[in-house]
């Protein structure tokens, strides 16, 4: 029974009007942990959508190289400037004069350099500038003046600086091998059927 006196609180007094949680934290923390929950659902959700969305925006383009349909090309290297040149020759090699240029592939041609020892250099680079080279051993330093490599060996000066603008890894090693560097204009390469490339003033 009800002591006399006493009076008995109505059935929904500390309720929440709209959730009906109950009062102090007994109702508090169940209806924050549903709004949680409800958060982590919205979040996983919204991550799951993700890739189906930049799925089909972020898409890498790998183009199928054919490695039989490589074509060859030729430059005369007499009178041009060895900087234009070694551009040049770098962009066929990477295959950057292609719509399908992709950075990590060797999508490029074959070069061949005619007359490497008529190669031009500005300013002063043919009195100044050296080519250093090394044994391995102590004290095995060599430098070499431009007019003694394009005496000794021409290829060397158009191999150095067309390295110097390939990518420094294993590719770049691989796309350097494409590139054949002859004295003169006589080279073995006419069963490939070469194509004149031209180099810009």
């Amino acid at each position: 029974g009800v002591r006399a006196g006493k009076k008995v609180p109505p059935q929904n007094e500390g309720l929440h009007p709209r959730t009906g949680a109950g009062g102090g934290l007994g109702g508090f923390l169940p209806a924050l942990q549903r709004k949680k929950q409800i958060i982590i659902d919205s979040i996983f959700s919204f991550v799951s959508v993700l890739p189906l969305v930049f799925g089909f925006l972020m898409k890498t383009f790998l183009p199928k190289i054919d490695v039989d349909q490589r074509q060859w090309h030729v430059v005369d290297a007499e009178g041009v400037v060895l900087g234009q040149l070694a551009t040049k020759v770098a962009d066929v090699l990477r295959g950057k004069n292609k719509p399908t240029f992709t950075p990590h592939l060797d999508a490029g041609d074959f070069v061949v350099v005619i007359n490497a020892e008529k190669v031009k250099l500005t300013g002063k680079k043919e009195d100044q500038k050296t080519y250093m080279s090394y044994s391995g051993y102590f004290g095995g330093e060599r430098y070499r003046s431009v007019p003694e490599l394009r005496q000794s060996h021409p290829d060397r000066l158009i191999l150095h600086a067309v390295k110097g603008m390939l990518p420094k890894n294993r590719l770049g090693r691989k796309l350097l091998t494409k590139l054949k560097v002859y004295r003169g204009t006589e080279h073995p390469h006419s069963a490939q059927q070469p194509q004149e490339l031209s180099v810009g003033a």
